[in-house]
This record gives C-alpha cells, sequence and structure tokens, in this order.
C-alpha cells in the first residue's frame, strides 16, 4: 500500500499547487476527469459547470460519498515546496486533501466493482466556500435515488490517526446579513435637518447584542458578530447610508429561524423609531450540518478500527454538507491532519496538512461505502 499512499500525496501536491476559487475550479474538474477515466471509472453527464458527479457499480443501493474541491482567497505563507502556484489563492482549508482522498477511495473502491452490490456514487462537488456548490450538486437530480450519504472535514487541532464524530449538530447553522441604511443627509451642525444614518445604525448594533445575553439560554451557543460597519466619508456631514454585516451561528435549527425573526424586528422597529428606511440582505448560507442518529451509530460502530475514534467537539464553522442532510440520511465527520499544540487553524495562511491523515480518510470512504451497501440492501 505504500506506492498507493504515494500516489495520493504527490496528487495532493498537485492539487495544491494548482487551487481554483469556488466556481472557478475548470483546471481541477479537468484533472479530476482525467484521473477518474484512467481508471475507468464512469462520469456521469451532471451539466454541472465545475466539479463532476461519477460512480462505481451499479443498482441499488446508491451509497455517495463526497469530497469538495475549491480554494480560498488567501495568499499562501507557508513557505512549502508544494505551494500555491496561483498568486492569491490557496488550499487553506485543505480541500486537496479532501479531493485526493476521494479519488484513493475511488481507485480502491473501482478494484472491488465486480463484488459491489450496489452503487457507489462519488461526488466531487465546487463552490463549497460560497454555499452554493450542494445546491447545485442537488438540483442536478442524481442524488435523487441515494440512500445515504457522507463525508468529512480535515481537522488542524486533531492528529493524523484521530477522527471525530457524533450524531446530532457538527457544525453551526449560519446566516450571513448586510443591513443598509438610508437617512437624510444634513450638515453636521444641524443634525436636526436630517436623519442620522450613524446613530441609527449603532443603535441597531447595540440593540442586537442583547438578542443572545437576554433571549437565549446561556446553555445555548450562539454568536450573533457584527464584523463590518461603514458610514460616511467626512466629519461635519451626517450621512445619507451606511451598512453593517456580520453573522448568526448555532447549533439548533428552531432557535436559528426564531433569532433570524426576532433579527429582522429589532432593525425594523430601530429605523422606524429614528424615521429612516432599512434593507436587510440575507446570503444563501448552511444550515446547521446534523448528523442522522441512526446513521451516526452505524459509522461510529463501523469505524472503531480505521484509526483512534473520538467523540466530536461541534464546529461553530458552516459546512454546506448540511443541504444534503436536509435531504439524505447523512454524516459528516473530522479527521485529523495536523495535532501540533500551535497548529494553524483552517483558513489561515500558513495551514498544512499532515500526510499521514491519508490513512484514516481513505478508509473512511471505503469501509462505510461497503459498510452501508450491506446496510441499505433489499
Amino acid at each position: 500500500m505504500k506506492q498507493f499512499y504515494d500516489k495520493l500525496v504527490k496528487t495532493r501536491h498537485y492539487l495544491h499547487q494548482h487551487p481554483e476559487l469556488s466556481g472557478q475550479e475548470y483546471e481541477t474538474t479537468a484533472f479530476l476527469k482525467r484521473y477518474l477515466q484512467d481508471l475507468e471509472i464512469k462520469i456521469l453527464d451532471s451539466g454541472l459547470e465545475t466539479g463532476l458527479i461519477a460512480e462505481i457499480g451499479q443498482g441499488e443501493p446508491v451509497i455517495a460519498l463526497r469530497a469538495d474541491i475549491d480554494a480560498l482567497p488567501i495568499l499562501e505563507q507557508t513557505g512549502l515546496p508544494y505551494a500555491s502556484q496561483n498568486p492569491g489563492v490557496m488550499h487553506a482549508c485543505g480541500h486537496d486533501f479532501h479531493q485526493a482522498s476521494l479519488l484513493g477511495a475511488a481507485e480502491l473502491l473501482k478494484a472491488m466493482e465486480e463484488d459491489l452490490q450496489g452503487t457507489i456514487r462519488l461526488i466531487f462537488q465546487p463552490a463549497e466556500e460560497t454555499s452554493q456548490g450542494a445546491s447545485q450538486v442537488l438540483a442536478t437530480g442524481l442524488l435523487d435515488d441515494v440512500a445515504a450519504i457522507i463525508g468529512f472535514h480535515n481537522m488542524p487541532q486533531l492528529k493524523a490517526g484521530q477522527m471525530a464524530l457524533k450524531a446530532g449538530a457538527m457544525m453551526a447553522g449560519v446566516e450571513k446579513f448586510k443591513v443598509t441604511v438610508e437617512g437624510v443627509s444634513s450638515h453636521a451642525a444641524r443634525p436636526d435637518l436630517g436623519v442620522d444614518t450613524v446613530l441609527t445604525l449603532t443603535s441597531m448594533i447595540q440593540s442586537l447584542q442583547a438578542l443572545v445575553s437576554r433571549t437565549v439560554s446561556p446553555f445555548e451557543p450562539v454568536v450573533v458578530s457584527v464584523t463590518h460597519i461603514e458610514a460616511g466619508a467626512t466629519w461635519n456631514v451626517l450621512p445619507q447610508n451606511g451598512f453593517f454585516e456580520g453573522t448568526i451561528r448555532c447549533f439548533n435549527s428552531d432557535l436559528q429561524k426564531r433569532l433570524k425573526a426576532d433579527f429582522i424586528r429589532i432593525v425594523e422597529h430601530t429605523a422606524e423609531n429614528f424615521g429612516a428606511k432599512v434593507a436587510i440582505v440575507w446570503d444563501q448560507t448552511p444550515p446547521v450540518t446534523y448528523n442522522d442518529p441512526e446513521l451516526s451509530e452505524l459509522i461510529f460502530k463501523n469505524s472503531q478500527n480505521i484509526g483512534e475514534l473520538l467523540p466530536a467537539q461541534p464546529s461553530s464553522a458552516g459546512e454546506d454538507f448540511a443541504f444534503y442532510q436536509e435531504k439524505i440520511p447523512g454524516v459528516f465527520a473530522f479527521i485529523g491532519s495536523n495535532g501540533a499544540a500551535d497548529a494553524p487553524d483552517l483558513h489561515h495562511d500558513n495551514m498544512t496538512i499532515d500526510d499521514a491523515a491519508f490513512q484514516v480518510s481513505v478508509p473512511y470512504y471505503v469501509e462505510n461505502a461497503l459498510f452501508l451497501l450491506q446496510h441499505y440492501k433489499k
């Protein structure tokens, strides 16, 4: 198996050198197609502009394995010999590792194809970082017959050789908001002749801080963060327009809906109180990444010998794998990729992957795909 894993390491390093942003993964998709075609794996006609769907085996049940393929707009600072050759773009979230892991699993499963009792569908998904890709894949209809789907994310805080999993919420539901306020401009010396956009914005932000501290149980992990505010261009004029933006994170889908409704109420009432106009834009963002309880228990038991298996601590980051889980029973795991005390986190310009992590990521796909084929066999 050394030769097999050496090949995967070289493949990941190549992918790491050639990262592409969400929705622009054209060369990555071409590389994946060539790789799978060399393995004589069938690529399905999905209509996807980037990313692809392939399959091994035939008939039912159908089990899906998913990896994401896009990179981030980050200037890499690792100094690695295989560092990004695309300035300002980096696989700082480890999607190079994810897709190389699925390529490795595909090669092993292809070698077993004659003995497979069902179909393994391989999803190389684009645009995870913009929360667009999973919806694009679902829109193809090629997952309509899938009985179960599994995926994973590398976790720098865990060592290579470790894996973490739990039933229920694994990653946060995410809301991304932008609130734009329109007041009435006036000279700063005569605020009575205008409608103060700055005061309206800051009053909204201050009131929103009470959403968590005074309306949510202290035992519920919730974050409301305003991260960007802009208004005005000079010192002596009340600006007509301004905006702020940020995010809401929580692990309870019902609470997420309630917080969003309360957010809208606070913002609209504050604008009304000051006589300003307001508009709120909510981006497409993922719901809670929620592991199917029954399926999680099965995968947890079946993964005991894959690596050191730990109970997962949920992450407040978001993951568009959650869109699949709204339609299909799914399990998402964390697989260790570094483990050093000072390991840079995901989305960091110095983030690195320990290639020994392939020893867990590839068997995670393969062993659980085979197990689920048997479990769902009619």
